[in-house]
């Protein structure tokens, strides 16, 4: 009927429920068909609650303790504590000589060096890292000490190690609360050197007194092994104090190095530039046979002097001066006694005799290694300089080459600079018969591929032999005689050149090899800037040392 509200009738009637609970059989029970469903009870909910309620309760209350009861304390632990990255330096390693004496090696505080003179501008010094030692911000601000010159310098990476590291809690009276080491240091490796450290020490002595009574603004010596370039003595006066410098004090003694005009700073055996005069002669007389020019045999007459006609001025004639008569000479005696007028006509022509000409010249100085890098295993090397048309063209006023500038530059004057070490390694390529050497201060080899340097000029060893055995008549009977001496047989060259236009200083060089017979080892001295009238220079320092190697290092002799 319309507006009567139907009666509820439910759609599962009593007898159907009994009926699925009786689970009649072919409902799948596995499905739980049959079976009354019964709902989750408010237990289970309750307990749920209340587990989650704790967790929640816990973590509240830690982070009230943390922010609220504790959190000044820890505030204030947490500004008055640092976590600090500290290095753990290594120790640098020990620098040896060729009989294990130690040079160089870790004192208390600072890196501690040999008292004996004569070793420091070798063996360098150290000190903490500036801008051209670094190649980061991080090493500039390192206090892992440096090698600023010398040993020190060139094998750094092998002496200095590996800085370790190490993580430090201190509180803000900088008392250590905790730390823990994140990598262990590793100490640097030892270097020997081939230098022998009494040797040198008496080496440098002898050319300090020499260079002091003489009034020679400083002087350079090298001893060198013919055979395998193994550098047995480099001396260089003045020196500098590398203790002093390592330490950094005191003051006054670094203002004195700075101030010293004689530059103690300047390691001249390497370094220093000089025109190498008469002792370029062996090399002429080399490269004149060679290319032909003369046979060791023919003479030339030296009445003193040569001359020529002049082109500018037709009256008067240009004279180059023998620095006396030496009568007819040939290849040997020429060398022995120094004739000039012999290595003008060799080297630059006159009259009937060819000369080798600048342009040869320049082939075979740069050949015996002048003009360039040795490659001695030491920072600060010079090339020098080795005249030509072209540089005489471009740095000199008067741009035209002459005969006159080929005769010079044949007695080794002129625009020529060499530097000791060069010099060195041309006289061992005389000795040895024609091998250019890469000259080194390490005995033990510190990289497993270090091996003997040499180059081979490709000359006819009889030629060689001429020129020692011109250099052991300079002994016996010239300009070098101050050498021949009973305890060993030496083949030796002088030389003298002319400093500044007034002539009033000279260079003073000896060079040679020893034994002769047999040469093992070469030298060389230079003496620098001292008084032309004086006849005492590198000729007297090889000579005491020679004396002295007799009786203390004769090894070395034989």
């Amino acid at each position: 009927m319309f507006g009567k509200k139907k009666k509820y009738e439910p759609n599962i009637h009593p007898d159907e429920i009994f009926m699925d609970a009786k689970n009649i059989p072919g409902f799948e029970v596995e499905r739980f068909e049959g079976v009354i469903e019964k709902p989750i009870s408010r237990k289970s909910f309750w307990a749920l609650g209340i587990f989650f309620a704790a967790v929640i309760l816990i973590f509240a209350v830690k982070i009230f303790s943390l922010q609220v009861v504790y959190g000044r304390s820890f505030a204030l632990r947490s500004e008055n504590n640092r976590l600090r990255k500290v290095s753990i330096l290594p120790n640098r390693g020990i620098i040896y000589d060729r009989n294990g004496k130690k040079l160089a090696w870790n004192g208390m505080d600072s890196r501690s060096y040999s008292n004996l003179p004569g070793l420091d501008n070798v063996i360098g010094y150290v000190g903490f890292p500036s801008k051209k030692d670094s190649h980061s911000e991080k090493e500039l601000f390192s206090k892992e000490m440096v090698g600023k010159d010398g040993i020190e310098k060139k094998y750094n990476n092998i002496l200095k190690g590996k800085v370790g590291l190490k993580l430090m809690e201190t509180d803000s009276k900088g008392k250590l609360v905790s730390e823990s080491v994140q990598r262990n240091p590793q100490n640097g490796q030892s270097v020997v050197l081939s230098i022998d450290a009494n040797l040198q020490s008496k080496f440098f002595k002898i050319l300090k007194s020499v260079s002091d009574g003489r009034d020679f603004l400083g002087g350079a010596g090298l001893l060198i092994d013919v055979k395998n370039g193994e550098i047995l003595s480099m001396v260089t006066y003045p020196e500098y104090d590398s203790a002093v410098l390592s330490r950094g004090g005191p003051k006054e003694e670094i203002k004195k190095l700075i101030n010293n005009k004689n530059k103690p700073f300047l390691n001249r055996a390497i370094s220093g530039l000089y025109s190498p005069g008469s002792i370029i002669k062996p090399l002429m007389a080399v490269a004149a046979l060679n290319e032909h020019i003369i046979s060791p045999e023919k003479k030339i007459f030296s009445s003193g002097k040569i001359s020529l006609p002049n082109p500018y001025f037709p009256g008067k004639r240009s004279v180059f001066l023998d620095w006396k008569a030496h009568g007819w000479v040939d290849m040997r005696r020429a060398l022995a006694v120094s004739s000039d007028v012999y290595f003008y006509e060799i080297g630059g022509g006159f009259e009937d005799q060819r000369g080798l000409g600048i342009k040869k010249i320049m082939e075979y100085s740069h050949k015996f290694g002048l003009g360039s890098l040795t490659g001695i295993d030491l920072a600060g090397e010079k090339k020098g300089l080795v005249p030509s048309p072209e540089w005489k063209k471009n740095n000199t006023s008067d741009s035209m080459w002459r005969i006159g500038d080929t005769y010079n530059t044949s007695i080794g004057q002129g625009f020529y600079q060499v530097t000791p070490i060069q010099m060195a390694v041309y006289v061992s390529a005389i000795a040895n018969g024609g091998k250019i050497l890469t000259p080194r201060l390490t005995k033990v080899p510190n990289k497993g591929d270090f091996k003997i340097v040499s180059r081979d000029l490709g000359i006819p060893a009889a030629y060689f032999k001429v020129a020692r055995e011109g250099m052991r008549m300079s002994v016996l009977l010239g300009t070098s005689s101050g050498l021949n001496i009973s305890s060993v047989k030496i083949g030796a060259k002088t030389g003298t050149a002319q400093v500044g236009i007034s002539k009033k200083h000279v260079n003073s060089w000896v060079m040679g090899f020893f034994p002769y017979d047999k040469p093992r080892f070469a030298f060389v001295v230079v003496m620098e800037k001292g008084p032309s009238e004086n006849l005492v220079g590198g000729l007297y320092v090889a000579r005491q040392l020679f004396d002295w190697m007799s009786l203390n290092t004769p090894e070395y002799l034989y």
